[in-house]
């Protein structure tokens, strides 16, 4: 039986293989993970060590072919189809890499759509929050603009905004800055940390060992196995700022 310990996400001796027809790929192999809440954690790894795989397992997109995955207070592993984008929706914001915006949506019609999915919040509430989480990112000025008109850096700020739209205790990204310019990138990191300052768990897969030093802690794969897990000094950079934890 998963216990948690009072981690926010667990995996416990998990297995991940993947056939085809050059045989059996092994791509997580044995992994025992645990994530306080309101850490924020970077992944890295060369290609191929299993770092997108290990967020899959987390997120419910993919299932161990053996171990078990508990987040949250929940066997994600056990879940069925009908059930694991349900938990999802509630417990996880994925940001990705290629922001995977609507185009033909504004930005705050894009909030507001994964609002609609979650159905958390009542439907006369949600036109406020999508526009208080555009202004917690920096975006609220470009609401109603496409996102084909706004930069990479802007794009990805909003597909932060979404992935809060139903405010989840955790948020994944997978190299959310692999295609942006390093000053933007940096925004993009100096973002997650007053996230996580909020009390928000992240874990971040990066190629960029510069940026995974920007988080708290790392955790280093290889060939689907953790070689070594370091915690980065005081982790959380903010310029001097002070924040004050409040709910999203």
């Amino acid at each position: 039986m998963c216990r948690s310990n009072g981690h926010l996400i667990e995996l416990q001796q998990v297995v991940k293989t993947f056939e085809s027809d050059a045989g059996i790929f092994v791509a997580l192999n044995g992994i025992d993970l645990q994530v306080q809440a309101g850490r924020f954690v970077s992944i890295i790894g060369k290609s191929g060590s299993g770092k997108s795989t290990l967020l899959n397992m987390i997120t419910g997109i993919d299932k161990p072919t053996a171990g078990e995955v508990l987040v949250n207070g929940t066997a994600v592993h056990t879940l069925g189809e009908g059930e694991i984008a349900v938990w999802r929706g509630r417990n996880i914001g994925v940001i990705f890499q290629f922001f995977q915006l609507l185009p033909t949506l504004t930005a705050v019609e894009n909030v507001l759509l994964a609002m609609d999915y979650g159905n958390i919040y009542p439907p006369e509430e949600r036109p406020e929050r999508a526009m208080y989480l555009l202004e917690v990112v920096g975006m609220a000025d470009q609401a109603h603009k496409l996102p084909p008109t706004l930069s990479g850096g802007q794009q990805q700020s909003i597909a932060v905004a979404r992935a809060l739209a139903n405010d989840p205790p955790i948020l994944t990204a997978d190299e959310p800055t692999g295609n942006l310019d390093s000053k933007t990138a940096g925004l993009i990191l100096h973002l997650f940390e007053n996230l996580v300052d909020r009390g928000k768990t992240i874990l971040m897969v990066t190629h960029d060992n510069a940026l995974a030093r920007r988080a708290q802690s790392t955790i280093v794969l290889a060939d689907g196995k953790i070689v070594d897990q370091q915690t980065n000094g005081s982790g959380m950079k903010v310029s001097g700022e002070t924040h004050v934890r409040a709910p999203l």
